[in-house]
């Protein structure tokens, strides 16, 4: 299948060829005739799977082919609402790329900058308006915009915009939108919330899976290290100091993240951290150096695991195991896209086996584990997805462990410790050093 047998425009297709696309990916192939038609579409794709160019493709035909109009001061045609920032400014990328030879007039808004110069824009005129939705709802507030005039709506990443709470501040657009309009939701999975917000606000959706839920690209090479939590930064700093490919390290916290990105910096690489603490002109020029090579290691929080669009990204390493295992899916998808090959290190403690293990269980596939040599931990990691007999690491404070001697512990102990050292505070009673 070709481009050209999709349906869409010469202009489009020029656009292509300039970038090089010749073929769509399956997602775009099964998504853009659909759109064509005008229809809702309720679309499931993983990242790196091309999805982007599954909306903005038909989304330019529809507004610059089928049916022209002369922008209008503050009142876009067409709404793509987006989870972060950065994806919001791909997508803007994407729409300029994808419409270079039809006079496109769009605009981005996001938080983190000024909101003057998105308020003049919009009072320029725009047809296409990208925004993520805390912002967008203070522009509302603003008057600086109207959205009575949009003809077509899509919601990028809708289960992560999901997952950060923003379906309140979703509805409250919906409500700002005319009744009369085209739909088009974009989603990792079909999770059964969203299943429900579809139901609400789409009108006889074509649902379109292309892949399985929480499916990885097989093209990925999964690999675990194992390791003592102390021993993590010094083998992180010998796998890069070993290998100059770029790479997109995770890490949980963005204290962590800096202070890692300084340690990396220290021994002599080229480094920047990326996460929500940081303004927004230094997380865009961070993920614009490291794009360039210019930087050669990106260390990030989960903020940076979805819609970052990072072509040919040889290596991703899990500093840290996300909590939350449907993360890890996430985070390996900036590697291994379009047929390209890609590897996933993560380097796991004995502490996080448990979240090994569930990254497992969900991806129904083995992950290589390998020591690498001076680093072995000093207790090895359990490999079978059996329920762990250890006690739990965090048990109630009711929880009364019976010890050896018949003593308590845990908890109970601490506190029985806790009472001796007030008494003797108080009383001068119980044990004394021997002076």
């Amino acid at each position: 299948m070709t481009f050209e047998s999709l349906g869409l425009a010469p202009a489009l297709l020029r656009a292509l060829a300039d970038e090089g696309y010749t073929e769509p990916t399956p997602i775009q192939a099964a998504a853009i005739p659909v759109a064509l038609e005008g229809r809702d579409v309720l679309a499931g794709a993983q990242t790196g799977t091309g999805k982007t160019a599954a909306f903005a493709l038909p989304l330019l035909d529809r507004l610059y082919v089928a049916a022209p109009k002369p922008a209008q001061p503050k009142t876009p045609r067409a709404l793509v609402l987006t989870p972060t920032r950065e994806l919001a400014a791909q997508v803007h990328e994407s729409v300029r790329t994808y419409g270079r030879h039809l006079g496109v007039r769009s605009a981005t808004i996001f938080g983190g900058v000024g909101m003057q110069p998105q308020v003049d824009a919009l009072r320029r005129g725009v047809d296409i308006l990208v925004a993520t939705p805390g912002r967008l709802i203070d522009h509302i507030d603003r008057r600086s915009v109207n959205l009575s005039g949009i003809e077509l709506l899509v919601l990028d990443e809708a289960d992560r915009m999901l997952d950060m709470g923003f379906i309140p501040a979703i509805r409250r657009i919906l409500g700002a939108l005319p009744k009369q309009r085209v739909t088009w939701l974009f989603s990792a999975t079909f999770a059964p919330e969203i299943k429900t917000l579809a139901a609400q606000f789409m009108r006889d959706p074509v649902a379109i899976e292309v892949a399985k839920p929480n499916s990885v690209a097989a093209t990925v090479t999964h690999r675990v290290h194992p390791v003592d939590a102390d021993k993590k930064r010094d083998l992180l700093l010998h796998l890069l100091q070993n290998d100059a490919r770029q790479t997109l390290v995770f890490g949980r916290t963005k204290h962590g993240a800096d202070k890692l990105a300084k340690v990396l910096v220290k021994a002599g690489l080229r480094a920047a951290a990326i996460h929500g603490d940081k303004s927004q002109s230094q997380r865009t020029r961070a993920l614009a150096d490291f794009k360039r090579g210019k930087i050669a290691v990106l260390v990030a929080t989960d903020i940076a695991a979805r819609g970052l669009d990072i072509d040919e990204l040889p290596m991703v390493i899990n500093y840290e195991l996300p909590m939350v295992a449907e993360d890890y899916v996430h985070r390996i998808g900036r590697t291994g896209r379009a047929g390209a090959e890609g590897l996933a290190i993560s380097l796991v403690s004995r502490e996080e086996d448990t979240r090994l293990r569930d990254i497992r269980r969900l991806l129904k596939q083995d992950i290589a584990i390998e020591p690498i040599e001076g680093f072995e931990p000093s207790a090895p990691l359990r490999t079978s997805d059996a329920p762990s007999k250890r006690a739990p690491s965090n048990p109630p404070r009711h929880a009364h462990r019976p010890h050896a001697h018949g003593k308590p512990a845990g908890d109970a102990a601490r506190a029985a410790k806790r009472r001796k050292r007030r008494r003797f505070v108080q009383t001068g009673s119980g044990p004394r050093k021997a002076t």
